[in-house]
């Protein structure tokens, strides 16, 4: 079980820290308002009011004791600034803080952050991806240029096994999983794919494009 500190209880930081108590976490949740403390304090296993940004307080939570710390305060980039440094100060195991642009990620890193998250430009990466082509159901980003696509599967598979199509040669993709109706297969090098199937992928935008025909 895992203990987590959320600092700022905005929408962004009470959906990750109710989630995380979903998950068998143990949650502490901090924000200087006092009706959105009370709001919250049902869904986790701790919340309390206090500002993030001063040290002695942080100091009283022990936050080196936290398996993670979340500064979720983007809307007010200053006080991000100062939580996430005073956490790494600290001796904060891992800190991860929002940013809603580039520069606010850039300042973060260099300032404490372990992680920055931008929930903002992943969604529009993401429903931008998902709706270039009708034959990209979703889209799952890792890291860098490589990310995990739901695909119609082209029409070039249709009735090859997957030694034929031979993906990883071909298009540079590797076929992870393959949904079929209700079920779920791992497949093989001799698994068929059928024309009604959904093929999950990891690769580059432009070799899913390649495979696509797009």
């Amino acid at each position: 079980m895992k203990s987590v500190l959320v600092i700022g209880a905005g929408q962004f930081g009470t959906l990750i820290a109710m989630r995380m108590e979903e998950l068998r976490c143990e949650v502490m949740i901090v924000d200087t308002n006092e009706d959105t403390i009370d709001d919250i304090a049902p869904y986790v296993t701790n919340a309390t009011i206090g500002d993030g940004t001063n040290e002695e307080f942080l100091r009283t939570l022990g936050v080196d004791n936290y398996d993670v710390c979340f500064v979720t305060l983007g809307s007010h980039f200053q006080s991000s600034l100062e939580a996430t440094s005073l956490l790494s100060e600290l001796g904060a195991r891992k800190v991860i803080s929002r940013a809603t642009n580039d520069v606010q990620m850039k300042f973060l890193l260099r300032n404490g952050a372990d992680e920055v998250v931008y929930p903002e430009k992943q969604t529009a990466l993401r429903i931008a991806t998902k709706y270039a082509s009708d034959s990209i159901l979703d889209y799952f980003h890792l890291e860098q240029e490589y990310n995990i696509y739901e695909l119609k599967v082209p029409k070039a598979w249709h009735g090859k096994t997957l030694v034929q199509i031979d993906a990883r040669k071909n298009y540079n993709l590797n076929i992870l999983t393959i949904k079929r109706g209700g079920e779920v297969l791992i497949p093989s090098a001799d698994t068929m794919v059928k024309s009604e199937d959904i093929a999950f992928v990891l690769g580059k935008f432009e070799d899913v494009k390649r495979a696509l025909r797009i």
